[in-house]
C-alpha cells in the first residue's frame, strides 16, 4: 500500500488585539493523508511561528509522495522543521517523492529547517524544493542528504536518489545520486568517501547587498575556519540573490551542528535575530 499525502500551510499576520499589541504570525493548514502539522509555538514572541511537520508513518516506500504547500503572506515570519529524518525506504521500482513549494509574499521571511533526508539502501527516491521569493521576502534553508547507515553497517550500495533545489529564475542545483557510480561516491572530485553532504543557504528576492553578503561570508568562514570539517567545507555568494554553505561528512551529526552554527550567525548578522533553536530539536 502507498500513500499520497498532502499539506498545505499558509501563514499570515494576525490582527492586533489592540493598538499597542505586536503583530503575530498565525499559521493554518489543510491536510490529506498522514501529514500534518503540531501546535504553533512562539517562543521568540509573536512575530515568528515556529511549526514542525509530522509525517506519522515514518518514511516512504516506493510510490509515496509527500506534497507540502507554504504560503507566507505578507509580513509574516515562519519558522517549519521536522521531529526527526525523512527516511526514504527499499523501493521495487517505483520511485518515492517528496515535494515542497513554497510562495513568499513581499515583507516575509522563512526559516525552512527539516531534519536529514536519510537515504537506506536500494531506495530509489527523489527530494524537490522550490521556493518562489517576492522581491522583498528573505529565507534562510537547508537541506541535509545521508546516504545508508554507515554506523549500522547498513552502507547505500544500490538504488539512487534525485535532489532538486530552486529558486525560480535565480538558483537550480539538481543532482542524481547513483550508488554504483564509484566516481562520484568515491572518486576525489565527488564525495571522496564521505555519506553525508549539506546545504544550508540565504537567498532574498532582490539583490542582497554588497555590505551584508560580505558580513554573512565573512561570518560563516570564521565558524567554519575553527570547526573539525573546515577541510570540507565553504560558502560563497551563487550570485546576488544567494549566499550558499556547502560541506561533506562522514555522518550527519558534525554537518548538521556546522549549519545550526552558521544559520544562528546568519539569523543575527542579517536579521537581528537570537540563534533560538526549535524545542523540537531538545526533545
Amino acid at each position: 500500500m502507498t500513500w499520497h499525502a498532502s499539506l498545505q500551510l499558509d501563514y499570515e499576520l494576525a490582527q492586533a488585539v489592540s493598538p499597542d499589541a505586536p503583530p503575530k504570525t498565525v499559521a493554518r493548514f489543510a491536510h490529506h493523508g498522514p501529514l500534518r502539522i503540531l501546535q504553533s509555538l512562539y517562543p521568540e514572541g509573536d512575530a515568528i511561528c515556529h511549526n514542525v511537520v509530522v509525517h506519522p508513518p515514518g518514511g516512504l516506500v516506493g510510490g509515496d509522495v509527500l506534497e507540502i504547500g507554504v504560503n507566507v503572506a505578507s509580513g509574516a515570519h515562519a519558522l517549519v522543521t521536522t521531529p526527526g529524518a525523512t527516511r526514504f525506504y527499499r523501493s521495487d521500482g517505483a520511485p518515492a517523492l517528496q515535494a515542497v513549494r513554497a510562495t513568499l509574499q513581499e515583507g516575509t521571511r522563512l526559516e525552512w529547517l527539516p531534519l536529514e533526508a536519510l537515504a537506506y539502501n536500494s531506495c530509489i527516491a527523489q527530494n524537490r524544493a522550490c521556493f518562489d521569493l517576492a522581491p522583498s521576502a528573505e529565507m534562510m534553508a537547508w537541506d541535509v542528504t545521508a546516504l545508508g547507515l554507515p554506523q549500522a553497517n547498513l552502507p547505500f550500495v544500490q538504488g539512487s536518489f534525485l535532489q532538486h533545489i530552486e529558486l525560480p529564475g535565480h538558483w537550480l542545483e539538481r543532482a542524481r545520486i547513483n550508488a554504483n557510480d564509484t566516481a562520484l561516491m568515491d572518486g576525489p572530485l565527488g564525495l571522496a568517501g564521505h555519506r553525508c553532504l549539506a546545504t544550508l543557504f540565504f537567498a532574498t528576492g532582490s539583490s542582497i547587498t554588497r555590505p551584508r553578503r560580505e558580513a554573512a561570508l565573512e561570518a560563516a568562514r570564521a565558524i567554519i575556519a575553527t570547526h573539525t570539517l573546515q577541510a570540507n567545507a565553504g560558502v560563497t555568494a551563487a550570485n546576488r540573490q544567494v549566499i550558499v554553505l556547502r560541506v561533506l561528512s562522514p555522518l550527519v551529526e558534525p554537518a548538521m551542528g556546522l549549519l545550526r552554527q552558521v544559520w544562528a550567525t546568519w539569523r543575527k548578522e542579517l536579521w537581528g535575530l537570537g540563534g533560538t533553536l526549535p524545542r523540537i530539536w531538545g526533545v
